[in-house]
C-alpha cells in the first residue's frame, strides 16, 4: 500500500505542480510578482492554455510514459521485449493528440489512454517533443533526435522511469536517457531526465534526497557530457542546507526551462 501511495502520490505531485506553475513559466520572477504579488503564485490561476488546473502537455506526456512501461511490462514475457520501442510507441499516441480531433475508433489496440478524448488538446507542448515525434524513426544515444535541445520538456515526462523498483538504478538510468533522446539529443538534457528519474527511483524505493542525490551523481559520473548536470546537482546540495529556501535562492540554481550548462 504504501509502494501505491507513493506512484500516486508522484503522478498527481506531477500533474499539479505542472498545473500550479503553467500559467507563469515563461516570465521571470519579477514579472511574476508584478502579476502576483511579492509572493509570486500562491494559488492556481488561468494562463495561455485554459483555465486554472488545466492539464499541460508535460502531464499527458508523463502519462504516455506510465502508458508505454505498462506495455513494456506485459510484453516482456513475449520474446520481443524491448522497453525504449513500447515508450516510442506511446509518445507517438501522445503526437496524435496533438493534430488529431479525438481517439481513432478504429484502432482499439491504441489502448485505454488514447481513447481519452480530454487529452486531444495542445497545451504549450515543447517544440522538441513535437518535430521528435513528428515521424516513426526511433532516436537513439548513439543517434539521437534534436541534438541540440538541451530544454527540460524530457525531464518534465520522465518520473514515471524512478517508479520501476524493482530495477537497479543503472538501468533506470539507461532507460530514461534512451527515452529522452528519442526527442531531446544534447547531454544536458537527457542526462537530466536520467538523474531525475534515479532519484524519483531512491525515493519510492525509501532512501532519503540525499542518498538519492548521491547514487545519481555516481552513476552519471561514468556518462560522456554529464558534467553540467553533475555539476548543477552539486551546486543544489550546496544550496540545501542554507536554510528555508527562496525564490532567488532557486532562480541562482539556474533556468528551470533549460537543462544545466
Amino acid at each position: 500500500q504504501d509502494f501505491r501511495s507513493r506512484v500516486r502520490g508522484a503522478l498527481l505531485g506531477s500533474a499539479v505542480g505542472d498545473a500550479l506553475g503553467a500559467p507563469v513559466a515563461a516570465l521571470s520572477l519579477d514579472a511574476i510578482r508584478e502579476a502576483h504579488g511579492p509572493q509570486g503564485l500562491t494559488d492556481p490561476a488561468p494562463g495561455p492554455q485554459g483555465p486554472r488546473g488545466t492539464v499541460t502537455a508535460a502531464t499527458q506526456l508523463t502519462l504516455f510514459t506510465v502508458d508505454g512501461l505498462i506495455r513494456a511490462h506485459v510484453r516482456r514475457d513475449t520474446g520481443a521485449w524491448h522497453p525504449p520501442t513500447d515508450i516510442h510507441r506511446a509518445y507517438l499516441r501522445w503526437a496524435a493528440t496533438q493534430h488529431d480531433w479525438g481517439p481513432d475508433e478504429r484502432r482499439p489496440d491504441n489502448g485505454w489512454l488514447a481513447r481519452q478524448e480530454w487529452l486531444y488538446a495542445r497545451r504549450g507542448p515543447d517544440r522538441a517533443c513535437l518535430t521528435g515525434f513528428a515521424d516513426t524513426v526511433l532516436g537513439t544515444l548513439d543517434q539521437p533526435k534534436n541534438p541540440t535541445a538541451r530544454d527540460a520538456a524530457a525531464a518534465a515526462r520522465s518520473a514515471p522511469f524512478g517508479l520501476l523498483v524493482g530495477w537497479e538504478p543503472g538501468l533506470v538510468l539507461q532507460l530514461s536517457t534512451e527515452c529522452a533522446a528519442q526527442s531531446h539529443g544534447h547531454p544536458a538534457a537527457y542526462l537530466t531526465a536520467g538523474a531525475f528519474a534515479v532519484i524519483v527511483h531512491g525515493l519510492t524505493r525509501g532512501d532519503s534526497l540525499d542518498a538519492a542525490v548521491q547514487r545519481s551523481l555516481g552513476l552519471l559520473g561514468a556518462r560522456p557530457g554529464h558534467q553540467a548536470v553533475t555539476d548543477a546537482l552539486q551546486r543544489a546540495l550546496a544550496a540545501a542546507p542554507q536554510g528555508t529556501p527562496s525564490a532567488g535562492t532557486v532562480s541562482a540554481l539556474g533556468d528551470s526551462g533549460q537543462g544545466p550548462g
